[in-house]
């Protein structure tokens, strides 16, 4: 389950007017956290994504599923299930039986604990994050940037001009 300020932090996304990726994000930031704290690993930096996006979906953020031929037919079906179970119920992930998703539910925690921290770091979501980049076209880039840029509101637009201007003086003297 989603600790309840996760749950307000994409509520005031949402009613800011940001997209369903961005209140989204923060459900993936709360599980990066969960791994840097131990409370358990993950394989790669795409599980701790995977995972957030998946309880965001329960919690009822309208995200839609993957595109087909993107992602395998499962991770589709399972996006699907995700939302339809966040229309029903948003906030509470029911299943077919109490007891066999309690077994369910301890057996993923447990191989969740088995496995490390490292797809949690600032190396591996960085490289995550360039890949899926890198997967997209510069148009769909260039969208996203501006309407990023008109969500931010004049303080914020502000902020970002001063530190991307003070990340090009750095990066001049190298």
């Amino acid at each position: 389950m989603p600790e309840r300020k996760t749950i307000a932090r994409a509520q005031a996304d949402k009613r800011a007017g940001k997209s369903a990726s961005t209140q989204a994000g923060e459900f993936v930031k709360e599980e990066v956290d969960r791994v840097r704290e131990g409370r358990h690993g993950v394989r790669s930096a795409k599980q701790a994504i995977a995972i957030g996006l998946s309880k965001a979906r329960r919690a009822g953020v309208a995200l839609k599923a993957p595109k087909k031929g993107s992602t395998s037919e499962a991770t589709r079906r399972k996006a699907a299930q995700d939302s339809a179970a966040g229309k029903r119920h948003p906030g509470a992930a029911k299943s077919s039986t109490a007891e066999s998703k309690s077994t369910r539910s301890r057996a993923t925690t447990a191989a969740l604990k088995r496995e490390s921290g490292e797809g949690a770091t600032k190396e591996a979501l960085s490289k995550q994050a360039k890949s899926a980049a890198s997967r997209r076209p510069a148009a769909s880039r260039s969208a996203a940037a501006k309407k990023a840029a008109q969500t931010k509101g004049a303080t914020g637009r502000s902020a970002a001009a001063k530190k991307a201007a003070h990340t090009r003086a750095a990066r001049a003297h190298h």
